[in-house]
Parts: structure tokens; sequence; C-alpha cells
């Protein structure tokens, strides 16, 4: 399928749009880690991802484990456009009783399994995909990991297991933005070189600007792999479109006040109208 790239782009600034809009209503939020995302996870399910609101459990579809769980908003205001959740139902993100809680809940149609503990969205992925190659089946399988998320050792057994049974049915993405809670990730705990380092574990490794529809696109089509695994390391920016939150670590996890949100808002406006 032919990609609309500039749609695109132009999708996933509404949806940065709505997901700053949920965490300001909602009062709470890992905005920047949903705003670096965004590009990420809508070129997966406008572009990669065959997946069906209409069939959520087909059993063809293709599986999407979001392991960075607490880069919720942007999943939910996603699902939503796709059709997964009525979007009246985010307005009640965050309060007493919803389905729609601060980590990806598989009460909701679209979410394969509960994630929010680092570390286990890889190592669920090369189960799921090694599942698919022994019974035959043609689906793929995705999971997107933050770079702090590196840190857990479980990660890296996942790693060595998927390249041992030749798991070519499998991407991960790095949302690689360089920065988490208590600051940079380099000085957290460094887990520099990554391709190499993924490379070294039998990966077939593309590093992509995480914010360039076009380049995110041509790395999910690519097909140079082989028997290997696809690790997608995508360069982003924490806080992607919102001019006072980007490449701030502070903006981790806040809500925003009422004149920020309406400064953010109105670049939001000026980034759609350019893209008209």
């Amino acid at each position: 399928m032919t990609a609309d790239v500039k749609a695109l782009e132009k999708k996933a600034v509404e949806l940065r749009k709505r997901t700053f809009q949920l965490v300001y209503e909602g009062k709470t939020g890992h905005t920047g880690s949903d705003l670096s995302c965004a590009d990420i996870l809508t070129a997966l399910y406008f572009q990669v991802l065959n997946v069906d609101a209409k069939n959520p459990e087909n059993p063809n579809r293709d599986r999407y484990i979001q392991s960075k769980g607490h880069a919720v908003e942007i999943l939910w205001t996603t699902l939503a456009a796709k059709g997964f959740i009525d979007e009246a139902e985010l307005n009640t993100f965050s309060q007493f009783k919803s389905r729609l809680i601060g980590h990806p809940n598989n009460q909701v149609d679209g979410i394969e399994m509960n994630t929010g503990s680092l570390g286990h969205g890889l190592a669920v992925s090369t189960g799921i995909a090694l599942a698919g190659k022994m019974d035959q089946k043609n689906y793929k399988t995705y999971t997107l990991m933050g770079d702090g998320e590196l840190a857990e050792g479980s990660v890296w057994e996942a790693a060595m297991a998927a390249a041992n049974y030749k798991l070519k049915n499998l991407t991960a993405i790095i949302d690689h933005n360089g920065l988490q809670i208590s600051g940079k990730t380099v000085d957290v705990m460094n887990s520099e070189p990554l391709k190499e380092k993924w490379q070294a574990f039998g990966w077939h490794v593309i590093e992509v600007d995480g914010n360039n529809m076009a380049e995110l696109l041509a790395a999910f089509d690519s097909d140079e792999n082989g028997e290997k695994p696809k690790m997608i390391i995508a360069n982003t920016i924490k806080g992607k479109g919102v001019s006072f939150a980007e490449n701030q670590a502070g903006w981790h996890h806040k809500v925003p006040t009422d004149e920020q949100y309406q400064q953010a808002m109105a670049e939001f406006d000026q980034q759609l109208e350019a893209l008209k």
C-alpha cells in the first residue's frame, strides 16, 4: 500500500494535540513520552499494522505490544482514532472506574497485554512471534520500548532469544529520546552504543529519525533482515511538537498549566496549518 506521507504527518499532529488535551483534562500523564512516539504509533496504526477494530480478535491480526506502557495517553487516542475506543470514552480517562487508566489495559479492544512494568514487552513479543513461527502463521509482532527501559536485564535475555530462534516476524522499536524521568539516559544507565549492541545480539538494525514519517515507513517496509529480528532505533525528541516541552526531562510526567495548554494548542494548530 502506497503511503500518503503528508496525511500521516497531519494525523500525527492531530494525535499529539488530542493527547495533550487528554493529559490536561485528566490531570495526569507522561506527556513528553507520549509526544516523542506519536509518529511511530501513527506509522504503525495507519500504515503498517494489520488490525481491524471490527474484528479485534482476528487470529491473523498483527500483534502490537506497547512495552513503554507509561506512554498510554497517545495509545488511547490512537486506538480511538482507529475505532477501537469510542471517542466519547476518552473523556473518562483516569476517572474512577474508567477502563482508560494510566497504563495499557487489556479489557480494551486492541490491547494485547497489560504493560507498564518495564522490560516485559520484548520478552512477551518474542514469545508471541515464536508461537506464530511454530504455528506457521503470517502475522507479525511489533513492540515499542523506551531507551531508559533498556536498563532492564530481561530486555537483553529476550534479545538473545529472538535472534536464537530467527524471529524475522518480530520488529522492535526503541523510542530513543535520550531522557527519562530522572535525567539523561546516558547518565542514569548508559546503554550506548545501541546499534552495535543490537547487532552483536544478532538483530538487523536500522537507525532513523523517529520523528520523520518517511524514514519510519521505509524502516518498517525494509525486508533486508533475512532470518533476523528487526530493530528500529528511532531517534526522537522528548515532548516533540510543544516548544517548551521539547528535550526537557521534567516533561516526562507533567500536566500543563492553563497558559501552557493554550500555547500548546496554538502551536499544534500552526503545525496543522503548515501541513495543508
